[in-house]
């Protein structure tokens, strides 16, 4: 196998191009990087073009069993690619999946987290990472400022944007499904008169969650089922937006007794 060694390698064009959404878009393509995100992805299915591994960083192929199309790479090229400080070697071209309203499995009694306007791919990983770790059913953006695929997305969630069911779509296509599915929504707002820890979480639940700068819109506020808020301090009004997400979400699996752990 011939190693690229030149950063003006076409192929290695391609992938640094990726970094880019506009790109991401139009080419249905996105960048996985990292052993332990490639092998969720592979678990998950995900269609794999090329893996693209650089045996100075990692001394054995450990995905040369999946017989993927492989193409070897200097150290230099390899960090040229790479959006980690430490890169392990490992960064494949993979095809997006896009998942409709429609594909959403749930459970029996389900807890979904809906984001309205999640603008830093790092918030979106980290809820990305709470979502699976809680067993919640699914995540539904609104509206979003970020692509689910952006490599900090993936590397902030560890991976978990691959096992967790994850889909974007429309408030109004959002609430129409949440009636269908009889799932009340619980929207976090400083101006709820209730707590979230008051709430019955119990049943099947969509936790709402908006800007950290701004909150929820209008247009999710006028549509939402019950308000809750988190308790704070007099002169703050805010935490970071994963930080809220995973203290509700907690909340509401421990109602649950964690019987889905």
């Amino acid at each position: 196998m011939k190693m690229i060694i030149s950063f003006h390698n076409d192929r290695i064009s391609h992938i640094v191009k990726l970094a880019k959404p506009r790109a991401r878009s139009q080419q249905g393509l996105f960048v996985i990087e990292g052993e332990r995100e490639l092998e969720l992805a592979l678990q998950q299915e995900y269609a794999i073009q090329e893996l693209f591994y650089c045996p100075e960083l990692s001394a054995n192929n450990k995905f040369a069993s999946h017989h993927l199309l492989t193409t070897e790479v200097s150290a230099n090229v390899f960090k040229k690619m790479a959006y980690k400080e430490k890169p392990d070697g490992y960064l494949a071209l993979a095809k997006m999946v896009k998942k409709e309203l429609r594909d959403i499995k749930l459970s029996a009694n389900p807890l979904v987290i809906i984001l309205e306007t999640v603008e830093k791919p790092g918030n979106l990983g980290a809820i990305l990472r709470t979502a699976y770790a809680a067993s919640v059913d699914a995540i539904i953006i609104t509206d979003p400022q970020t692509d689910v695929y952006n490599p900090n997305v993936i590397r902030a969630s560890m991976g978990h944007l691959f096992t967790n069911q994850v889909v974007v779509a429309s408030i109004t296509d959002t609430r129409k499904w949440l009636e269908q599915n009889k799932i009340k929504s619980y929207g976090a707002t400083t101006k709820a008169k209730k707590y979230y820890h008051q709430a019955n979480l119990k049943k099947p639940s969509a936790i709402v969650m908006g800007t950290e700068a701004t909150g929820l819109s209008p247009k999710w506020l006028e549509r939402l089922d019950y308000e809750i808020k988190i308790p704070m301090q007099a002169g703050i009004d805010s935490l970071n937006v994963s930080v809220s997400t995973a203290i509700i979400t907690y909340e509401a699996a421990r109602q649950r007794n964690f019987v889905d752990f």
